[in-house]
């Protein structure tokens, strides 16, 4: 077999990190009065260039690099094609949302290059100290944009929220590595899955694998982990929420799957049982809260959470197709929600203008573009056929009831008939005429960026729900490369 250079295994993550480095540098330089719009250029060129050495890295035999602490293999380019994606729309949003503040947080950029280099990084580890070290990298980014807007109060609430809870979460990951280590005598994930069946302490790594759901359960907000959820997204910047409530979630996702299935098999009958009681809490709790909502941010937060449940549902099935499930679902969830919050994010603007449900009535009439586009992702996230949406439940439920998980698809399809309700209340304000005396909300024109993330995310919203084999079949690939699937 050719000898593949170790530097392409981490190829993405290199010229992410070298973007970063640059825009960290060329910031200082720049004049005051100059346009910062030059940094969010770069960016781009930074992770399209990433993008482009993901797919790249399809051609390479699957492997690991690095003293066997990275793996590239068609699961890990399936993560950093969607998470440069993501990044990619969200560096659009900013472009047009920021350009008309007077703050103009420059450090916007390199802070979500570097987030990014941390979630490239998760998916492609295979030794759970480099997991633990690339979370880390990734959340102190997402900390600090979230209380990234200064002359507001609650953008600094809310960045202390999710850092004073990410910590705390944290610490459980890193306890259960420590734990992870003292069960089996190493923290690498295919070498745990090898040792664990000789174990002389196999209640600790039954405690282990407990921690670990608790830290990453923060990460994708799930419940009973979600609190600092709906505080942290009101609080946030749109196309902050746009990122966190999004790509930081796939990562962990990935981490999750790649955990339980490659380093925990053994242990199904422990994690799935926890698993079934997060993703029926998920899905309860995040509808019941969001139909309570007023403020669109929170409601979709609430949202978020329901949306981690239904990707639950699909780890439950414990076979190849409840992974390319998972894998699909965050592929059609990160579509609709990030195009959702781009919508959000221009009709509100930097200072979040818009924030009840009351302020989108009538957007439909003054802008029949974004008020169609918001309409669509509604649409998309209810699960209405011809979205991705669609069929990202369509193949989570089917793994689920092909496992034999019947009463967990039952709660699933229940959950998403509430969930229509407080998806369509907000789809009735956008189309619904104006009263005569309600003051005007005046919507910025499109502009270039803005218009190319809305037409990005509802291509890709539209082609999963029209075309999904492409993506399913990418999602089986992945699903495929692991060797220790259990099935039930």
């Amino acid at each position: 077999m050719m000898q593949v250079p170790q530097v392409y295994r981490i190829l993405p993550e290199l010229l992410l990190t070298i973007t970063g480095v640059l825009l960290m540098l060329i910031e200082p330089v720049m004049p005051a009065g100059m346009n910062r719009k030059l940094m969010g250029f770069l960016a781009l060129l930074g992770v399209v260039a990433a993008l482009i050495a993901s797919v790249w890295q399809l051609g390479l035999p699957a492997g690991t690099a690095y003293y066997g602490t990275v793996q590239t293999d068609a699961f890990s380019v399936f993560f950093h094609v969607l998470i440069c994606s993501i990044v990619l729309v969200v560096l659009l949003i900013a472009l047009d949302v920021f350009d008309t503040s007077k703050e103009w947080p420059a450090e916007y950029y390199p802070l979500v290059v570097f987030g990014a280099v941390g979630m490239c990084l998760m998916s492609s580890a295979v030794e759970l100290l480099l997991v633990f070290i690339s979370l880390e990298i990734s959340s102190i980014a997402t900390y600090i944009l979230a209380a990234i807007r200064k002359r507001t109060g609650k953008s600094p609430e809310a960045g202390l929220k999710y850092f004073l809870l990410g910590s705390f979460a944290t610490a459980f990951f890193l306890y259960g590595i420590a734990l992870t280590f003292g069960a089996t005598g190493t923290t690498n994930i295919s070498e745990v899955a090898a040792a664990l069946p000789n174990s002389a302490t196999p209640g600790i790594a039954w405690l282990a694998v407990a921690m670990v759901l608790i830290g990453l359960g923060f990460k994708v907000s799930a419940a009973p982990f979600q609190v600092w959820t709906p505080d942290v997204y009101e609080g946030a910047p749109s196309p902050v929420v746009a990122l966190m409530s999004t790509a930081p979630k796939v990562a962990a996702f990935a981490v999750l799957l790649r955990i339980l299935y490659s380093a925990y098999p053994q242990l199904h009958v422990h994690w799935e049982l926890l698993l079934w009681i997060m993703a029926a809490l998920s899905m309860t709790v995040g509808n019941l809260g969001a139909l309570r909502q007023h403020n669109v941010k929170r409601m979709l937060a609430y949202s978020s959470i329901a949306h981690a449940g239904y990707t639950l549902v699909a780890f439950t099935a414990l076979s190849s197709e409840g992974i390319a499930a998972a894998m699909f679902y965050t592929a059609t969830y990160a579509a609709m929600n990030v195009g959702a919050f781009a919508v959000i994010s221009h009709a509100g603007g930097y200072d979040d203008r818009l924030v009840s449900v009351a302020d989108y009535r009538g957007l439909a009439y003054r802008s029949p573009l974004l008020g169609g586009a918001l309409a669509f992702f509604l649409l998309s996230l209810i699960g209405i056929p011809f979205t991705g949406g669609f069929f990202g439940k369509f193949y989570v439920f089917t793994a689920a009831l092909h496992a034999g998980e019947v009463w967990l698809a039952v709660i699933g399809l229940v959950n998403s008939g509430v969930a229509a309700y407080y998806y369509l209340r907000l789809l009735m304000s956008v189309y619904g005429k104006p009263a005569d005396d309600a003051p005007v909300q005046l919507v910025p024109r499109l502009k270039g960026s803005l218009t190319l993330a809305l037409l990005l995310t509802v291509s890709a919203t539209f082609i999963m729900g029209i075309f999904p084999g492409r993506i399913l079949s990418m999602a089986r690939a992945g699903a495929a490369t692991f060797t220790a699937v259990m099935a039930k």
